[in-house]
């Protein structure tokens, strides 16, 4: 199975936009649904964003839709979040997740270790 690396996280300002993207090693990357999940701090973890194994097919948290994009490189292994028009709220570390049986699952059984992202007023 693969295994995830998030990077790209950080300290930004409101308004600014920032991405983050997640590694994954081994050879059978384009066969796994992707995802992007996040934990705020006191608060459980929720759906980001989700991808299909070719990246034609494409799932948003309603509250995010228009200003996060997910999409995937499967030659490099890699799958981004676009983050524009960051707010504080958006603060909480973000979790790349593989595995899922379709794009509208919130089962994923391989994490990342995660990527802290805070968002200053």
């Amino acid at each position: 199975q693969v295994q995830l690396v998030e990077s790209g996280g950080g300290l930004v300002q409101a308004r600014a936009s920032l991405r983050l993207s997640c590694e994954a090693s081994g050879r059978t990357f384009s066969w796994y649904i992707m995802g992007w999940f996040r934990q705020a701090p006191g608060k459980e973890r929720e759906f980001v964003a989700a991808i299909s194994r070719s990246g034609s097919g494409t799932e948003y948290a309603d509250s995010l839709k228009g200003r996060f994009t997910i999409s995937r490189d499967n030659a490099k292994n890699t799958v981004d979040l676009q983050m524009n028009n960051v707010k504080p709220e958006d603060t909480a570390v973000y979790y790349c997740a593989a595995g899922a049986s379709s794009i509208t699952s919130r089962n994923y059984p391989i994490w990342g270790q995660g990527t802290q992202v805070t968002v200053s007023s």
